[in-house]
Parts: C-alpha cells; sequence; structure tokens
C-alpha cells in the first residue's frame, strides 16, 4: 500500500489539471502538499480550501521569471521545515510558427524553455542542495511523449524542452544516486488537462483518440498515481526511468 504520511511534496503548477489531481493524491495518502501556481488566489486557493490548511500550503511565483525559483524552495521548505520530495510538473504550451516574425518566435522559445526546463532545472538544483543535508529525496519531473516522438512542427520548443528535462533526470540520477536521491520522469501524451484545450478546440477530444490504441484520453489521476506511487520510495531501482503513459500512441 502506499503511504506517504508525513512526507512533505512540493508540486508546482498544482492549481489545476495535473498538478491539482496530484496534490489532492499526495494529501489522501496522508502527506502533505506543497501547492505552488503562478498566484496564491484563484484556483490554488480553491484546492488548499478543499484540502485544509493543514494538508496544503499554498505559494505563489511565476516561473518565466526563474530568479523566483530559490524563494519559492525557500517558502515551501519554511512550511514544516523540510521537503521530501519535489514534482516539476508546471509547464506552458503554446504555438511558435515558422513563419512568425522573428521577435514573435524568439519570445515564445525563451518563455517556453524558461518555464518548462530552466525553472525546473533550478527547483532541481534546490532539491538536491536540500536533499544532500537529509540523506536523499526523490524527484518526478513531468516530461511529455514529445520528448521522444517530436510534436507538431509549431511546438518544436516544448518537444526541446521536455527532451531536456529527460537528459536532465537521467543525470541526476547517475550522479546523486549515492546522495540517496533518486529522479524519474514521466512522459504523457494526451491528458484532458486545459493545456490541450486549443487541441480539442479544433479537432476534438476524436482527434487525439484515433491515434489512442488504448482508445481514450488519459485523465490528470492517471498521471497522479504514478507520481504518487514514485514519490512513495517503492521504485528506488527505477531511478533514471522515464515512464510513459499515453494509451500506447507511442512505444519505445
Amino acid at each position: 500500500m502506499i503511504d506517504l504520511t508525513e512526507k512533505v511534496v512540493l508540486v508546482t503548477g498544482a492549481g489545476r489539471g495535473i498538478g491539482a489531481a496530484i496534490v489532492r493524491a499526495v494529501v489522501r495518502l496522508g502527506g502533505r502538499a506543497v501547492l505552488h501556481d503562478i498566484a496564491a488566489t484563484g484556483n490554488a486557493a480553491t484546492v488548499q480550501k478543499e484540502l485544509g490548511p493543514d494538508k496544503c500550503h499554498v505559494i505563489g511565483g511565476d516561473l518565466a521569471d526563474g530568479a523566483s525559483v530559490p524563494d519559492i524552495w525557500a517558502r515551501a521548505v519554511a512550511w514544516r521545515g523540510h521537503v521530501d520530495v519535489l514534482v516539476n510538473n508546471a509547464g506552458i504550451y503554446e504555438s511558435a510558427d515558422v513563419d512568425h516574425d522573428f521577435t514573435k518566435w524568439s519570445a515564445s522559445w525563451h518563455r517556453t524553455l524558461e518555464v518548462n526546463l530552466v525553472a525546473p532545472g533550478h527547483f532541481c538544483r534546490e532539491a538536491i542542495r536540500h536533499f544532500k543535508t537529509r540523506g536523499g529525496g526523490i524527484i518526478v519531473n513531468l516530461a511529455s511523449r514529445a520528448a521522444f516522438r517530436g510534436d507538431d512542427a509549431d511546438y518544436m520548443h516544448y518537444a526541446a524542452s521536455k527532451a531536456g528535462i529527460v537528459a536532465m533526470t537521467r543525470t541526476i540520477a547517475r550522479h546523486f544516486g549515492r546522495q540517496g536521491i533518486t529522479a524519474f520522469a514521466i512522459a504523457p501524451g494526451f491528458v484532458r488537462t486545459d493545456l490541450n484545450r486549443d487541441f480539442f478546440a479544433r479537432f476534438g477530444v476524436e482527434g487525439a483518440i484515433k491515434d489512442i490504441p488504448l482508445g481514450e484520453v488519459a485523465e490528470p489521476e492517471d498521471i497522479a498515481n504514478t507520481v504518487v506511487f514514485l514519490a512513495s520510495g517503492l521504485a528506488r531501482h527505477a531511478t533514471g526511468t522515464t515512464i510513459d503513459i499515453n494509451g500506447a500512441s507511442y512505444v519505445r
């Protein structure tokens, strides 16, 4: 049985979708969740009210500004005096057409890489330094099917950012395992969240399902269930691996 009793789990981008599902799963299994979102109000505050302030602590901060990460981490640690698990979930998914003017194209690349790769890298740095003082810890990074098979032409930068997440996760696992630090990546395909809102609006959910042999789009809870399993410490020797959650739409 998965037991997260007294574990403190920091989840970034957790006001809704996959992140909120992870927070709920952590609390349901006895853990304490630090819910990060771009603001401490709105969706984040709603989730905290649902779960209770003793079980869910909210921190706001814009990850487009990487300099905000050390402060977010410090506030997360201050809540209970430590963090046991880092879940890098926050991400953006915006198009960058090769025919856009260069300024718009470049801005989208920089923003996507900052939020999807640079900020998670900063969080991993903070986590590694903290975990080394505590005899270990767990990092779970959200990648994507796009890291391996690529994405549509307008989302090259998204695919590149997620491939970077996979490489970073493997590097952490290889070089910090002896300090008791394990690291995992999860690579979802289509998940029924607002991140895929534009695709669903253009092509419908059926547009995604046609390429999924399982015949259904994943739900946020499918990702959350895997995250809490990894956060439990029951899969230590799987460190460095990437778990695909895509209904067999891309099999490696």
